[in-house]
């Protein structure tokens, strides 16, 4: 399959061009190369079908002709918004209701954010999609901190999505007045439905609000959890510390098979989330702390708590030297390490193996087709 988006330096899809089953090759290879020292490597995980799987999308909004705005992507390495109708990557009902959220725009006459001069209203929108629920939110990032009319864009939404045959379930407005390429800011308002979703993986109910991190691949994070789980050898004993834990997915997929699990994070709205979403599930056996994870486990360590098995799935930038100390001096009996960027978790093995963890085996999921992005599962099991 290819896209007319590619020709204008989409930057998208990268590997859009190249065969799905060579880009599985390569990615395999590519972790492959890195991890072999410490383990060794399982075939990759790849999609079925590794079109539209992403559950969340952000479109920018631009000028177009007569007055109007569009919205799309920013072209690769530009600041110059390609509009997009529809996108390989993105989830098809999200395409339509993009639709619906620009002509309801349109039809009030809003004008796209212009960050040289300062004027204007709309900067972004972003969408996401319970796909397990088929519910839909629309978060409206605005420069102002006043939508005019807008519950004449509620009405207008709702019927441009009816016409198009898709669902909304919540809108809500995000007030971003700050000169960044953050998109979203901190002041929220609910416009229509209760300003969240939800969401079923891995047997669990999730909420969904605007700011919640959740993965964008909901085929592949079923796979991915899945095998993070297994790796734990769980036998409904252990006390199991999800670190880097977000809105609490890896450690409720866990809980029913765990005595006891245990959840950090450093975002204060995941960790709400994470609560909310352990007393949705009726999982009584979870608490999560609002913490900078590497400082939370340190002091936990100093204190002499323990752990048998460590989930750690932290962000790209890998972990920190700190914090896999105290995981050593913790001694869990397992890590199982998530990682969406193998470099660094090479890196950290390198200090984990020197701590007494041995390696039992790594397996790469494909979370992301047609881009160079790979994550990977890896089981270590302490030898000494």
């Amino acid at each position: 399959m290819d896209c007319k988006l590619r020709a204008k330096n989409c930057g998208g899809c990268p590997m859009l061009a190249t065969e799905y089953a060579a880009q599985l090759k390569k990615k395999e290879a590519d972790v492959r190369a890195l991890l072999v020292k410490y383990g060794p490597v399982s075939p990759i995980r790849g999609m079925e079908t590794p079109y539209h799987y992403r559950n969340k999308v952000i479109s920018t909004f631009a000028p177009a002709a007569c007055g109007k705005l569009t919205s799309g992507i920013y072209a690769a390495r530009t600041h110059k918004v390609l509009p997009v109708e529809s996108c390989l990557l993105q989830d098809e009902v999200l395409d339509k209701v993009m639709l619906a959220v620009r002509a309801a725009a349109n039809a009030c006459r809003y004008q796209p954010f212009n960050e040289d001069k300062g004027t204007g209203l709309l900067r972004h929108c972003l969408l996401r999609r319970g796909v397990a629920t088929g519910q839909v939110m629309v978060v409206l990032v605005t420069a102002q901190p006043v939508l005019t009319g807008a519950k004449n864009f509620v009405k207008a939404l709702l019927a441009e999505a009816e016409k198009r045959g898709v669902p909304v379930t919540t809108v809500v407005q995000n007030y971003n007045p700050r000169r960044t390429s953050v998109v979203l800011g901190e002041d929220e308002k609910v416009l229509y439905g209760k300003g969240f979703i939800l969401d079923t993986l891995c047997g669990k109910t999730y909420a969904l609000s605007p700011r919640s991190f959740y993965q964008v691949n909901p085929v592949q994070t079923a796979v991915l959890y899945g095998l993070a789980v297994d790796a734990a050898h769980l036998t409904g004993k252990e006390v199991v510390l999800d670190a880097y834990c977000g809105i609490g997915t890896i450690g409720l997929t866990a809980s029913d098979k765990a005595r006891q699990v245990v959840g950090v994070e450093v975002n204060r709205d995941a960790v709400r989330d994470a609560i909310g979403n352990a007393k949705h599930n009726g999982v009584k056996n979870a608490r999560f702390f609002a913490a900078d994870a590497t400082a939370w486990i340190r002091e936990a360590a100093d204190a002499g708590q323990k752990a048998d098995v460590i989930f750690m799935d932290p962000p790209r930038e890998g972990s920190t030297p700190a914090f896999l100390e105290s995981v050593a001096r913790m001694a869990p009996k397992r890590i199982v390490y998530v990682s969406c960027n193998p470099e660094t978790m090479a890196r950290d093995l390198a200090l984990l193996t020197q701590k007494g963890y041995r390696a039992e085996g790594f397996t790469p999921v494909d979370m992301f087709p047609h881009s160079a992005h790979c994550e990977v599962v890896g089981s270590l099991v302490r030898v000494k």
